[in-house]
């Protein structure tokens, strides 16, 4: 049996943890149980855990679905738990994620390709359809779980989040027809945007905070641009559980132009003194290289002296040669 480990939220863990005695445990064998199904944002097979507990005085069930990530090293590792050695050192990290998310592709896959007018239908016919055509056109090569896409019908927070994004009809008390509404996601998604935006929840992110501090968006008499900068800040966030296309809808509702404007002209007012300056530089430098080069050149003409010979040739030079025939005498022509 293989071992890994794992970062759990606290109701969780405290739900795997429980006894067999005790009154909260649920008899459904599937109360914690991880599921396959398509990342909102790139449509890729996933795992997700499906968690179930009871609210501690109405007793109603609170169901949460969990987005289960692997933490890989870049080299292998291992992990010490109590006297055991656990080979795969990577960590699984699981938190929660909206269902709302998952909804938007699984609703959208039930939409005719021909973009005919869909029929308001029951939930669980919605994803019955949408789990026939996402198991057969899944873009992994782990297929996507009918089982599991049909499952997500009975989760209590999955029928509250398709009330969210889908227009609804009540026939009955019991039966409840939906009909996916892109103006509906938007409007949630919007909503979602801004409560992110805000600074209670914005500013819990260091990287944000500094970005923005860089951009002087957080000086004075910038908060409108402040603003703005947050926003989209909270969009690029979103942008981790949305599909290309709705993260480009989203991005459309807002008017960002005088945000974009005053980030080209910082842009261009820091790019442009830099290269400036390291022309200046390099031209002052090029400058200083050739007078240098110049002065050198002319010093060493003036300074430069005949080539000196070997020792041996100089001592030969002070010799008395007073009385010797000269070389050349021994390769002339004997006379007859």
């Amino acid at each position: 049996m293989s071992y890994h480990l794992g970062i759990l939220p606290s109701d969780v863990i405290d739900r795997l943890t429980e006894r067999p005695d005790s009154e909260s445990v649920r008899s459904d064998p599937l109360d914690t149980r991880l599921v396959r199904l398509p990342h909102p944002r790139t449509g890729v097979a996933s795992l997700f855990l499906v968690s179930h507990s009871q609210h501690p005085e109405t007793k109603e069930d609170e169901a949460s679905i969990l987005e289960v990530q692997a933490v890989a090293p870049p080299h292998a590792r291992s992990w010490f738990h109590e006297e055991n050695v656990v080979a795969d050192g990577k960590l699984l990290v699981m938190t929660p994620i909206d269902p709302a998310f998952l909804l938007i592709p699984i609703l959208q896959a039930s939409i005719p390709d021909n973009d005919a007018q869909v029929n308001f239908m029951p939930l669980d016919d919605i994803l019955e359809s949408s789990a026939t055509r996402l198991a057969s056109s899944s873009v992994s090569n782990e297929s996507i779980s009918r089982r599991d896409v049909i499952s997500l019908g009975a989760l209590p927070c999955v029928k509250r989040a398709v009330k969210r994004i889908c227009e609804a009809k009540e026939i009955t008390e019991e039966i409840i027809v939906y009909r996916y509404s892109s103006e509906r996601v938007l409007e949630y998604l919007r909503k979602k945007v801004y409560r992110l935006s805000k600074p209670p929840h914005c500013d819990i992110s260091r990287t944000i905070v500094r970005s923005l501090a860089k951009d002087g968006l957080m000086d004075d008499g910038k908060e409108e641009l402040l603003r703005l900068g947050r926003t989209k800040a909270a969009c690029e966030i979103l942008s981790q559980y949305l599909s290309p296309e709705i993260y480009q809808q989203v991005l459309s509702s807002y008017d960002f132009s005088s945000l974009d404007t005053y980030l080209k002209t910082l842009n261009d007012n820091h790019l442009v003194p830099v290269e400036s300056g390291n022309s200046t530089a390099k031209a002052k430098k090029g400058s200083r290289d050739n007078v240098a080069g110049a002065t050198q050149s002319d010093g060493a003409k003036k300074r430069k002296a005949p080539a000196k010979g070997s020792h041996g040739v100089e001592k030969l030079k002070k010799a008395n040669t007073n009385g010797m025939s000269k070389l050349s005498t021994f390769f002339q022509k004997k006379s007859a």
